[in-house]
């Protein structure tokens, strides 16, 4: 019998839905009502000159500040015995305390503005304080590949028109706590670039009569913009990346649109792909790169997207451009919507694919299966 990994679901006393990972030999009861998890005062409003919709969370305003690195886990809110997770575990999902969406959020009432129906949650690697997705051993990383894999499909089953899987890495990109983290937002409506990604795959399918992603995968694979060669992904610099280093890891497979498509053998090749790139991410100025990972997932059918042709794409988007400046999306990127990217794709993956990538031996890596266990 392979690998089994317990998943165990529990109520916050505040509203707050847990995910457990593990052996848990832990309870929330007793824990305190009152944590600052206040969706009181989320909504969202209609910007009529853009068309979408600008998430209103004031709550977020009371989050702790600062950092916290180095093994300082008594100061840390997700290492075990801290306020979120109080007891040991291996890997944890839970409702974000400072939402900008929820299931709880008020009506509202009015013109122009709605709820901000989802969820956020943040998903927590591992227990260790210090780390990374680079330094995640090879079944510690396929782990958490397989429970993104559980959580997405449970919140597409809950009927959100939009999920993804993303980490903020790094002070520069705004991550307050360096615990290796990641998070997971579930959206009621449908955000706007994945709207423009939907047009785009119906315009190609219309006017070529061919996929969109098959024809990214076949012009990316084997070109001088690949970084890494994978079994189950390109791995490369898009023809027209927004920013320097930009790297998109793309399923081959026709019909691989979300995580929960995964076969256990893309899993593995997955977390292989992940974690080879963030090392080489890590190698290329000598220090942790701060970078977003956004996973993105096929839309359901009902937004007009024709599902198989978009194939599940991992997005690294780092800031920098060099070791010590940063590409800042000023006013014509922000204003405009124009990117202006100061490095050639081709450029970026050549240097990318120079870093020496870090050998580790994947043999007797297991794709846990995830049961249930008590709740």
């Amino acid at each position: 019998m392979g690998r089994v990994l317990p998943r165990h679901d529990l109520v916050h006393p505040d509203g707050r839905s847990f995910a457990v990972y593990g052996e848990f030999p832990g309870t929330l009861e007793g824990q305190p009502a009152r944590t600052g998890h206040d969706v009181s005062g989320l909504h969202r409003r209609f910007d009529r000159l853009t068309g979408t919709w600008v998430l209103v969370s004031p709550a977020r305003n009371t989050r702790p500040g600062g950092q916290v690195t180095g093994p300082q886990e008594a100061a840390c809110p997700l290492c075990p015995g801290g306020p979120e997770l109080p007891w040991p575990y291996e890997l944890a999902v839970f409702d974000n305390r400072f939402p900008s969406l929820s299931p709880l959020a008020p009506p509202v009432t009015g013109p122009l503005v709605a709820p901000s129906v989802g969820r956020c949650q943040v998903v927590v690697y591992t227990p260790e304080h210090d780390g990374s997705l680079a330094t995640l051993t090879p079944q510690q990383l396929t782990s958490v590949v397989a429970v993104w894999r559980d959580r997405t499909a449970a919140l597409w089953a809950d009927g959100h028109i939009s999920v993804m899987v993303f980490e903020n890495r790094g002070a520069a990109i705004g991550a307050t706590l360096s615990h290796p983290h990641g998070q997971l937002y579930a959206f009621g409506h449908l955000p706007p670039v994945t709207a423009a990604k939907i047009a785009a795959h119906d315009a190609h399918r219309r006017d070529h009569r061919a996929c969109l992603g098959c024809t990214l995968v076949a012009e990316d694979d084997g070109g001088d913009r690949v970084v890494v060669a994978n079994p189950s992904f390109v791995v490369a610099v898009p023809f027209a990346a927004r920013w320097p280093f930009e790297v998109h890891v793309r399923a081959r497979r026709h019909g691989l649109g979300r995580l929960a498509d995964l076969t256990d053998t893309e899993v593995v090749h997955l977390a292989q792909a992940v974690h080879d790139l963030v090392g080489r991410y890590d190698g290329l100025f000598g220090f942790e790169l701060p970078l977003m990972m956004c996973v993105q997932e096929a839309p359901p059918p009902e937004t007009g997207a024709a599902l198989g042709d978009w194939h599940l794409h991992v997005e690294f988007l780092p800031p920098h451009r060099s070791a010590d400046r940063l590409k800042v999306r000023a006013s014509v990127e922000t204003a405009l919507g124009v990117f202006i990217n100061d490095t050639s794709p081709e450029e970026g993956a050549a240097r990318l694919a120079a870093v020496p990538g870090r050998p580790l031996s994947w043999h007797g890596v297991a794709v846990p299966s995830i049961v249930a266990g008590r709740r």
